[in-house]
């Protein structure tokens, strides 16, 4: 008996992980930005070739987890994927320098912050979220980086923390993220909009656990983030 139930909890936290239900692995104590996540991967990436418009899509499990269809969804565009599953936006700011700008790329596409509103690694304001992503921001413009900011996606529920009632957090850390956009001569990328149910929550049909898109999900996001891409490298 035991070992069936050992092995029927083996099963299902194979299949949590597998769908995404499950928070990141708490941080490195010696690396909590996990800096070495891409390292190796940046040094082989190399320059830019000459004419070359990279992208960096930046982010979090939402991003890592697109990165790999990048080639069938984007075909022959250089787009680079720099996702960390379960980060927060403190632990993004911490890597930008080295996962986006010493990338060099024309754009970054920042993609972040519903990890925060979970609560990931600890309480954290609205506020605090859009600091952070504007923080970000301003060091891509100060070195020639378009950007383009990402709604926050809509999730009615985390289902690692359940209650927390996220749905209208995020339609007002939305908000903020568009007047930071507007300020800050970035493209505000409106996901929301697009993949929201009537509570404001993740479309059944665009994911499979309320936080997480799936196919579908990211072939109704890849056209809208090649609009905003091209809108962005248009501006000086």
């Amino acid at each position: 008996m035991i070992a069936r139930v050992t092995r029927y909890c083996s099963l299902a936290l194979c299949m949590a992980v597998a769908l995404g239900t499950l928070p990141a692995q708490p941080p490195s104590p010696t690396d909590w930005a996990n800096l070495a996540r891409y390292r190796d991967a940046n040094a082989t990436l190399g320059a830019p070739k000459p004419g070359e418009q990279r992208v960096v899509f930046f982010g979090n499990s939402i991003t890592e987890s697109w990165a790999p269809h990048f080639s069938a969804m984007f075909p022959g565009k250089p787009y680079v994927g720099r996702g960390i599953s379960g980060q927060t936006t403190p632990q993004l700011l911490v890597r930008f320098r080295q996962d986006v700008v010493a990338l060099k790329p024309a754009a970054v596409v920042i993609l972040a912050g519903t990890n925060d509103i979970a609560g990931n690694t600890g309480p954290s304001t609205l506020e605090m979220i859009a600091d952070n992503i504007a923080s970000m921001t301003e060091i891509a413009r100060a070195n020639g980086i378009r950007v383009v900011l990402c709604s926050v996606l809509p999730v009615y529920d985390y289902p690692w923390k359940r209650g927390l009632e996220p749905a209208p957090k995020i339609v007002a850390l939305n908000g903020m993220l568009r007047t930071i956009a507007a300020g800050k001569g970035a493209v505000y990328l409106d996901y929301h909009a697009a993949m929201r149910d009537e509570r404001n929550g993740l479309r059944a049909d665009l994911g499979n656990d309320g936080v997480h898109p799936n196919l579908a999900g990211y072939r109704l996001m890849a056209p809208l983030a090649q609009s905003a891409i091209a809108d962005a490298l248009r501006r000086p």
